[in-house]
């Protein structure tokens, strides 16, 4: 569902809403592999609407110059990036921050490697074997 978000934002940022297949996929082949930040964005935005098809629901239309995103496009868009404090019940509000609160990792452990050569001690002050 993400990946639909992506096209969503994609054909909403261009002029008229629309693109060609190569413009839309150069557009998509960035925003994924920018890093963590786009995909946990876009997943948090996904999980909002589980049942989510750009097609199906009219959100995207595709024809030989490429695709479009439609006014209920724009309006969905806009209603599932709309701030958690602004949702109607605050139960719902409850349970979509704790949903899209990434679960901390653990904590990174750093070691230290002494790479320095012990310092030679002279024989009377080496401890004795006995």
């Amino acid at each position: 569902m993400s990946f639909q978000i992506t096209i969503l934002k994609v054909l909403a940022g261009h002029p008229e809403g629309r693109a060609s297949i190569a413009d839309l996929r150069r557009a998509v082949a960035i925003l994924i592999s920018s890093g963590t930040d786009w995909t946990h964005r876009t997943k948090r935005l996904a999980a909002r609407a589980p049942d989510l098809d750009i097609f199906s629901q009219s959100f995207v239309l595709r024809d030989g110059a490429g695709w479009q995103i439609t006014d209920g496009g724009r309006a969905f868009l806009a209603s599932v990036e709309t701030p958690v404090s602004m949702m109607a019940s605050s139960e719902q509000a409850l349970e979509a921050i704790v949903t899209a609160t990434p679960i901390p990792a653990s904590p990174t452990r750093l070691v230290a490697v002494n790479r320095r050569r012990p310092r030679h001690r002279p024989d009377h002050m080496r401890p004795s074997a006995a």
